[in-house]
């Protein structure tokens, strides 16, 4: 038997012990490392999806959004009886951001109201850009989705971004300012 455990070798990646692990790696590390070759975006997904919040942040950020997503639209209805439609747009079958929308645009009861639900759309999506694909989240983003998020001068998104904007360094508050939507 001490004849047998002297050939065992162990994986150093998921530590299985055994025969099988042959150079060093076991069948299960070898395969997920083939995938992971053929297509090294698949470990970013991955990570992004099941690794740890605390170090995903120190992801860097690769990758951008597909000019085209995949999405679905919703219709609801509030309790005062407007319909609003809500798309989600997916990568990979993961929404990574969200609109919301209603026929009444033009009435201006509802200007203030529009501007305080872009700004939470875009947060919004935002956090779900750093769920489902790791995007790192910032200050600078924050306040650059606030910024577009703004309709007129002293609404909310940009009070919050008066505020806000004193903790971010001089360059991205710059940055963040000279973003046009």
């Amino acid at each position: 038997m001490a004849r047998g455990k002297e050939n065992e070798h162990s994986c150093p990646y998921c530590g299985k012990n055994g025969d099988e692990v042959a150079g060093g790696i076991c069948p299960a590390c070898q395969n997920l490392a083939l995938a992971i070759s053929e297509d090294p975006g698949r470990m970013q997904r991955l990570w992004a999806r099941f690794g740890p919040t605390l170090v995903r942040e120190s992801m860097p950020e690769t990758m951008e959004l597909p000019d085209v997503l995949d999405g679905k639209r919703y219709r609801a209805v509030d309790r005062e009886s407007n319909k609003w439609y809500l798309s989600v747009s997916e990568v990979n079958g993961q929404p990574v951001e969200i609109f919301a929308s209603t026929a009444f645009d033009r009435d201006h009861e509802l200007q203030s109201r529009i501007s305080n639900l872009t700004t939470i759309t875009r947060l919004v999506s935002l956090i779900l850009r750093h769920i489902s694909l790791g995007e790192q989240l910032t200050l600078p983003k924050i306040l650059k989705q606030l910024k577009r998020s703004s309709r007129q001068r002293d609404d909310l998104p940009d009070m919050l971004f008066g505020v806000l904007g004193r903790y971010a360094d001089k360059a991205a508050l710059a940055a963040a300012r000279d973003d046009e939507p």
